[in-house]
Parts: C-alpha cells; sequence; structure tokens
C-alpha cells in the first residue's frame, strides 16, 4: 500500500464513490442525516441529495475529507462546524460548551480496503482540516463497545479507541445508543 494521502472533499466524484448510490435516484443517505434539518432532509428524495453534495463539495469548507491511495479514493470522513449541523440541536448529545467546535460523525472506508488503518488517516486527516480552517476543538460521537464487534453498517461513527487513539479524551457521556452501544462525546482541543 502506498501513502495514504487525506485531502478537502472538492471531488464530487470522489466523493460520489465514496457516498452515492449505484443508480443516482435512489435514496440514500449521502451522509446528509446530521449536516442538514430533518425536514430538509426527508424532501430531498432521488437525485436531490446528490445535487445537494455536488454543491456541498464546490463550498468553502467543503463537507468532509477523502483518503486517497494513489489516485484511488479509498476514504471518506464528514466534518463540519457543529452550529450548521443538526448536532447543534441534537438532545442526546449534549454541549460541553458554547465554543465553536466542529464536529466529525461519518468514518467511511472502501470496501477491499479496510483493516489497513486508513480510518486512522481519515480522522487524523480531518483534525488537520478543521485545525486549518480555525476550529477551536473537534467533537466526535463514537459508540464505546468496549472492544466489542460493532456491525458495519453502524461503524461510520467510529469507536472510543479510534477517537482515544487519535488524541481525543472523553468528555461526556451521551444519550445516544447506536447498535446497542451507547454512544460519547469525545473532543480534542485544537488551540
Amino acid at each position: 500500500m502506498t501513502e495514504i494521502d487525506v485531502r478537502p472533499a472538492t471531488s464530487f466524484g470522489d466523493v460520489a464513490t465514496m457516498l452515492g448510490p449505484k443508480r443516482p435516484d435512489a435514496n440514500v443517505c449521502w451522509c446528509l442525516s446530521y449536516r442538514i434539518g430533518s425536514k430538509e432532509n426527508r424532501e430531498l428524495v432521488g437525485t436531490a441529495r446528490g445535487d445537494l453534495v455536488e454543491r456541498l463539495c464546490r463550498e468553502d469548507p467543503p463537507p468532509g475529507v477523502l483518503a486517497y491511495d494513489g489516485d484511488d479514493v479509498v476514504g471518506w470522513a464528514a466534518l463540519h462546524p457543529r452550529s450548521d449541523t443538526s448536532f447543534a440541536r441534537n438532545r442526546k448529545i449534549p454541549h460541553v460548551d458554547d465554543s465553536a467546535v466542529w464536529s466529525v460523525w461519518c468514518i467511511r472506508v472502501r470496501p477491499g480496503h479496510r483493516r489497513q488503518g486508513i480510518s486512522h488517516h481519515l480522522l487524523r486527516g480531518a483534525v488537520d482540516f478543521a485545525r486549518a480552517n480555525g476550529a477551536p476543538a473537534i467533537e466526535g460521537y463514537p459508540v464505546d463497545n468496549r472492544s466489542e464487534k460493532v456491525d458495519l453498517t453502524m461503524a461510520y461513527v467510529g469507536t472510543r479507541k479510534l477517537f482515544e487513539e487519535a488524541g481525543f479524551t472523553h468528555a461526556a457521556d451521551t444519550d445516544s445508543v447506536l447498535n446497542g452501544f451507547p454512544r460519547v462525546l469525545m473532543r480534542l482541543d485544537l488551540s
């Protein structure tokens, strides 16, 4: 494996490779569930979801970071200022303080590239991206799975161990549960 390079998600084609459906009109997440409000989320159907993500890829900052192995896109991490996400209003995930923190909520590795440490590269890249964009801190809301196996469809939030290995510390418990595991608020100060 070559060196993994993590870059801002400005290539819609590469984001579509990581998140898009096989059929452009299929209603899949596109990693928008936490990025936009639930009303808008419900209203976006068919190709409208992909169209929104394409617009987000042109914004500053773009909607996340992508990991590359050479020229091949192999991973995705969604992150954005918490104030512009549903985490700003989420009743199950507390706010530690009023700091303008960023949230990282999805880490996804392409099939065929898993178990190669790419999620670690993605999380480090997300931290670097948030820092470069002036974030005072970054938070994640992984499961505390106590080394038990997490179903792959629910592994997108990451694990407490992954965040700890990236230097994050436990900042709070949450009322959120995913795949039977409690989610915790992990935080890394960047200032």
